[in-house]
């Protein structure tokens, strides 16, 4: 394949940065045959290596921000290998404990030091203690020739090829392909078996033909991380609340010590189950209630509020992802049933991973609260490694912050309390502006999706003071008032408050309020399109096309965003005197296009009318309803987003999984579109 320059690239100068590739989870099932290659899956930063002729280098994140000046110890030194010319490497920066596992925990705590002394006179201190490593896995430019539609065969072979003059600091990870490893007579699953012991994160199978696309998350790239399983006895359970009331919401477990035979309290599960299972599991917990908790030591207190106690007899398995050292809790926990083939006295705490060295210090978010610190984000106080689920004080634009149990895994698939705040926190530039003078109602799950979930409208007790509220009289089911004090989040520091209180959904209403709290008409239009049994988000893109050009009609100007679950919204903004009036002509304009094809759309409310159809909900324009935010996560088995998106995609939107995006894609979108609802207020038009 003949290869291209890089267009209007010095060779004398930094090349410029590339929005890296992204790897697409592999469903549980490692990907095998000829055509596939194999890779660790690495626990660091993500980093590109930008080096110029001269030697000049600058390190990027994955989000484009500047590592240079933080990791100064890695420039330069591929100078003497490139001999002369430039390259773009992709790769990761790691650190490394005393048992020679990659750390991340490590590198938490040196970015935490350099945070805090980046602006003091100590910004040029050494991290000689806690040395970091690049380790290459991909080639995307050498000299002034781009490599990126080279096939991944191609990249590697150039990329091994480069001499690594000082292997401590870079080094190209280590590759397998599926020919290599039957030519030892092994497979991906022993090569897995083997990543497994060593402490790393998982395998990332890569397909040998596949070009580099830049910014987008491919399945040429698939991540297999690991996840281990174990029996636990189920020794208590805290009862659901909510939607859940009558049943439990969350299992405590516990497991034998190995050595003394002591039952340990070994952490809680509150996902993956469903509603049957959860009945079936509380009629056995009713018969087994004791007083007292039956572990050797008390568990802490924070950990069994509302807790009620069961005889030890019951045996389960759950999936897990690690067994911390130390406190020895259950990290990333899912239900995956009883087994009753199991007795509680066979049951042993699982054996920790992290090594036993005295120089290794635990893994834990003390420092920071998120993997990837950027501009604007919350920074920890430098301050003691802090135990899982300990509080840490955090500091957020001009405030501090308490945080706590930032382990605790909010979604089925793992995913924490600490990433959700980690999500907020980085997309609070462009979340903001459209939670900006709207009261939010909070959809809070603070036993993790699965687990009780609850709307909360009215700001809860011990809120900060500094927290701006608004006081709004609403009616009541009797024509009465009932004031509803909302919260306003206005700042960084108010949506990762929000988020330490696991409030993973954030709704807000089509109007705005004064200072004084009085509420302005409508400044917002909305069509939430649902879609019924049998229908999909793609049957919505379809009717989405045809309200745009009737809005277009109208003079109004349409935009698109995934509701983050099964459908999808568009917005118009508009100016009007009458808060009835939107709900007036959405209604009217969803009964016109149910007129013109009943077989796909409605505008009737009545479940028993969707089947086939895709439901035009007109009725979010009442004043009284709110809709999830753009950019809110929402409360599903992953952690999937209400997301803007462009009209090119609604209009090429063939399968659902192209409109189905998480935390993780939302971020890389901004970071290469910026907010696609950003230009929404320019268009406001009054509403016919």
């Amino acid at each position: 394949m003949a290869r291209k320059a890089v267009p209007g690239q010095a060779e004398s100068g930094v090349p410029g940065w590339v929005s890296p590739m992204l790897a697409s989870p592999d469903g549980g099932r490692l990907r095998e045959g000829p055509e596939w290659a194999y890779e660790y899956k690495l626990d660091g930063f993500r980093a590109c290596m930008r080096v110029a002729a001269d030697g000049s280098t600058v390190l990027t994140s994955r989000n484009d921000v500047d590592f240079t000046d933080e990791f100064a110890d890695l420039t330069g030194v591929l100078t003497e290998a490139l001999d002369g010319r430039s390259a773009v490497l992709d790769g990761e920066i790691v650190v490394y404990n005393d048992a020679g596992q990659i750390d991340f925990g490590l590198l938490q705590e040196r970015r935490g030091r350099y945070q805090t002394h980046r602006s003091s006179a100590r910004r040029g201190e050494p991290f000689d203690d806690v040395p970091v490593r690049f380790l290459a896995f991909d080639l995307l430019q050498l000299g002034g020739t781009s490599l990126l539609r080279e096939p991944y065969d191609e990249r590697r072979r150039q990329l091994t090829a480069l001499p690594m003059p000082d292997p401590y600091r870079v080094e190209v990870v280590r590759g397998f392909t599926f020919t290599d490893l039957a030519a030892d007579r092994r497979t991906p699953r022993h090569l897995l078996d083997h990543v497994k012991a060593s402490g790393h994160e998982g395998l990332v199978a890569k397909l040998r033909t596949a070009a580099y696309t830049p910014g987008r998350r491919s399945n040429a790239w698939l991540k297999h991380p690991l996840t281990q399983t174990t029996e636990v006895i189920v020794c208590g359970y805290r009862p659901g609340q909510g939607r859940l009331d009558g049943l439990m919401g969350g299992l405590l477990l516990g497991a034998h010590d190995p050595d003394s035979g002591d039952l340990l309290y070994i952490g809680d599960v509150g996902t993956g189950f469903t509603e049957a299972e959860r009945a079936r599991l509380q009629a056995r917990l009713d018969v087994l209630e004791r007083k007292r908790h039956p572990f050797a030591e008390t568990p802490p207190r924070a950990d069994t509020a509302r807790a009620q106690w069961v005889e030890p007899e019951l045996v389960g398995e759950v999936v897990f992802r690690q067994f911390t050292r130390g406190a020895g809790r259950l990290r990333h926990t899912a239900w995956r049933g009883l087994r009753d083939d199991k007795k509680p006295a066979d049951v042993l705490a699982p054996q920790r991973r992290e090594p036993a060295s005295t120089g290794a210090r635990a893994k834990t978010p003390a420092r920071k609260t998120t993997r990837e610190q950027t501009q604007g984000e919350p920074v920890a106080e430098d301050q003691p490694t802090a135990s899982p689920g300990a509080k840490i004080t955090v500091q957020a634009g001009d405030r501090r912050l308490v945080l706590s149990n930032l382990d605790k895994p909010l979604y089925p698939d793992g995913f924490t309390k600490g990433e959700v705040i980690n999500y907020y926190s980085r997309i609070a530039p462009v979340l903001l502006p459209h939670l900006a003078g709207r009261p939010v109602t909070f959809i809070r799950f603070p036993d993790g999706v699965g687990g009780e979930q609850f709307f909360e409208k009215n700001v809860p007790h011990g809120a900060p003071a500094w927290l701006p509220t608004v006081r709004i009289a609403r009616s009541g089911s009797r024509g009465s008032t009932e004031p509803v004090t909302y919260a306003l989040l206005d700042e960084l520091a108010a949506v990762v408050w929000a988020a330490n209180m696991a409030a993973l959904e954030l709704h807000v209403p089509q109007w705005t309020v004064d200072g004084d709290g009085t509420r302005r008409p409508p400044d917002r239009l909305v069509f939430d399109l649902d879609p019924g049994p049998g229908t999909s988000i793609v049957h919505c893109c379809r009717v989405a096309e045809r309200l745009h050009e009737a809005l277009t009609e109208d003079g109004l100007t349409a935009w698109a965003k995934t509701s983050g679950s099964k459908g999808m919204q568009l917005y118009c903004a508009i100016t009007t005197d009458d808060p009835a009036a939107p709900s007036a002509y959405a209604k009217k304009l969803a009964q016109r296009l149910a007129r013109e094809t009943p077989d796909r759309v409605t505008a009737v409310m009545a479940k028993a009318q969707r089947t086939g159809r895709v439901f035009i909900d007109w009725s979010q324009n009442n004043p009284a309803k709110t809709t999830v935010a753009p950019y809110s996560l929402r409360g599903r088995d992953h952690p999937t987003v209400s997301t803007p998106i462009a009209w090119d995609e609604v209009r090429g939107c063939r399968r659902p999984a192209q409109l189905v995006f998480t935390a993780d894609d939302v971020l890389d979108r901004v970071s290469e579109h910026g907010d696609l609802l950003a230009g929404l207020d320019a268009t406001r038009a009054a509403l016919p």
